[in-house]
């Protein structure tokens, strides 16, 4: 991969645990900038984008999907200018593989259970309502997407914590978004909201953040009410969301328009974005 000086420089730059400016000569870029990113991050990054576009004039072409399978398109078919997991694992292994930049951690989130409100989830009861065997749990699909891996990793502290715990949960749990065949999600629609509505869940484990800015009051009156809780600090397993910039271009404009991307998503301006829906800080390799 052949990258100019300034985009050597930047390289420098986004490794670095913190970075407190993205390079001043971005200019508008004819190419339209491919980012894949995981669904999670699809409300705030597409704000970050958007006032990336206003300062810059630079375009995007935004692709939201279970990490684990965007992985396998980036590895197959290329195509992918920025890509943002929601794990450290998945960028590091392209970076393994001489395919990407090393990864740097872009933002952080938190594990929660969100439960249909007559539950009375509680962070001192959410472990004895799971365990329950008329309690439908569902999750994302392991290996597909980092939301269901993280899901089998607070199966596993639970077991430490309660024995018997795992087998259980895993018993009780259902895989119901992030893998190739989940159902469909109708437009307009939450998984939480739909397959609680349908009644095939009555939990769901996922990350704390939100895809619509948490202020922003979205909820419909149609929605089944729920209670939100985080996961207690014995069973929480940290959850970092890697950035990296695939090696899948010779275009060099293109390359250096992904460094300086980059850079943005690690500066002060696009950080503070992050709370807004739900996600802490990132910052550091």
């Amino acid at each position: 991969m052949r990258i100019r000086a300034v985009s050597a420089a930047c390289a420098g730059i986004l490794i670095l645990t913190s970075v407190e400016a993205y390079c001043a000569d971005a200019q508008e870029q004819a190419a339209t900038l491919r980012v894949f990113a995981a669904g999670s991050t699809r409300g705030v990054l597409a704000a970050i984008a958007d006032d990336y576009t206003k300062a810059t004039g630079q375009r995007f072409e935004l692709t939201f999907g279970p990490a684990g399978l965007l992985l396998n398109r980036i590895q197959k078919e290329g195509g992918a200018d920025v890509y943002v997991s929601a794990n450290m694992e998945h960028p590091q292994r392209l970076y393994e593989k001489g395919a990407g930049t090393p990864p740097v951690i872009f933002a952080r989130n938190r594990l929660c259970v969100t439960g249909r409100a007559e539950l009375g989830l509680t962070q001192d009861t959410v472990l004895d309502k799971l365990l329950d065997p008329s309690i439908k749990i569902g999750t994302s699909t392991p290996g597909a997407d980092p939301g269901g891996d993280y899901a089998l990793q607070f199966f596993d502290r639970a077991e430490t914590v309660r024995a018997g715990a795992k087998e259980a949960l895993i018993k009780n749990a259902r895989q119901l978004v992030g893998g190739p065949t989940s159902p469909k999600v109708p437009a307009g629609e939450t998984a939480i909201h739909y397959f609680f509505s349908r009644h095939e869940a009555d939990v769901f484990i996922g990350y704390c953040s939100s895809h619509t800015n948490i202020g922003a009051g979205t909820k419909k009156p149609s929605d089944v009410p729920i209670t939100r809780v985080e996961v207690p600090q014995p069973l929480a397993i940290p959850i970092n969301y890697g950035l990296t910039i695939p090696a899948t271009s010779e275009n060099e404009d293109r390359m250096e328009s992904a460094y300086r991307f980059a850079l943005y998503l690690m500066s002060p301006d696009a950080q503070r974005r992050l709370p807004e829906y739900g996600f802490l800080a990132g910052g550091g390799p």
